[in-house]
């Protein structure tokens, strides 16, 4: 997984095969999580919820927070609650 902040998104790849991203805008400290995308031969393999994992921990380690907009991130840090102290709740 890598930050690709010149295409606002978090990308998993396979060599030069994007397989997934996660899209997002930067407002100051807070990270706006807009929309998760999986190819669709990698649908069903984890492959989200890892590039998800991963967004987290890089935002975390940055000190800043997450406002999920896109339900799929929405729905993960619902699911792993260990997360969602970086749920900007000004704007969730």
């Amino acid at each position: 997984m890598q930050d690709a902040p010149e295409s606002e998104r978090y990308e998993i790849r396979d060599g030069d095969r994007l397989l997934g991203l996660a899209a997002y805008s930067r407002r100051g400290a807070r990270v706006v999580f807009t929309h998760t995308e999986i190819d669709p031969d990698a649908e069903g393999s984890g492959l989200g919820g890892r590039l998800v994992r991963a967004a987290l921990d890089d935002v975390r380690s940055r000190g800043e927070t997450v406002v999920p907009r896109c339900s799929f991130v929405r729905g993960w840090i619902e699911r792993h609650p260990e997360y969602g102290d970086l749920v900007d709740r000004g704007d969730a």
